[in-house]
C-alpha cells in the first residue's frame, strides 16, 4: 500500500540547508528532529538504529541522494524526515558523489513489507532529477515541505 508523502513527512520534520559535516552528525541531527516531534521515540534509539542500518551498507543512492531507513520499536506508523544540507557530505554512495539531499524513513518494527514498499516509493520519487533539483533550490523548510508533498 502506498502512502502519500504528506502522511509520512510533516513540516516539523523538514529542514533546509542543515550543516552536514559528517554522516554521524547528520544522523544526530535527524534523531533530534524526530525525537522532538515524536515523543514515543527516543533520540538514542533513533540514532542507534540509523547507525546500525548504515553499518550494513550505505543508504546513499547516488546523484547526491541518500535514504537512511530503519524499522524501529515504538514507531506506530511510517515517518520521514527530509533534510537538505548546506554542503554535501561523503556517504559512501555507489557513484562516489557526496550527498546533499536526505530523506530518512522510520517504520514500525513489524512492518517489513510496508517498509520495503514505502522505501521503493520514496526512491522512485527521488529518481526524478527535476524533483530533486526543485528540492535543492528550496529557500526554506516550508518551501521544501511544500515541494516534497505537493
Amino acid at each position: 500500500m502506498q502512502q502519500p508523502l504528506d502522511t509520512i513527512l510533516t513540516p516539523e520534520r523538514t529542514a533546509c540547508q542543515v550543516p552536514g559535516v559528517s554522516k554521524k552528525r547528520l544522523f544526530e541531527t535527524i534523531a533530534h528532529i524526530i525525537s522532538e516531534d515524536q515523543i514515543s521515540l527516543s533520540y538514542d534509539e533513533i540514532f542507534a538504529q540509523l547507525i546500525a542500518r548504515e553499518k550494513l551498507g550505505s543508504t546513499g543512492l547516488g546523484l547526491g541522494i541518500a535514504i537512511p531507513h530503519s524499522r524501529i520499536d515504538n514507531c506506530t506508523q511510517p515517518l520521514g524526515t527530509l533534510v537538505t544540507l548546506d554542503e554535501a557530505i561523503d556517504f559512501d554512495a555507489p557513484d562516489g558523489q557526496p550527498v546533499d539531499l536526505v530523506f530518512a524513513l522510520l517504520v514500525p518494527s513489524e512492518a517489513h513489507q510496508q517498509h520495503l514498499d514505502t522505501l521503493a516509493q520514496i526512491a522512485r520519487k527521488f529518481s526524478d532529477a527535476d524533483f530533486c533539483k526543485r528540492l535543492r533550490g528550496a529557500a526554506d523548510a516550508s518551501a521544501l515541505h511544500a515541494l516534497a508533498t505537493g
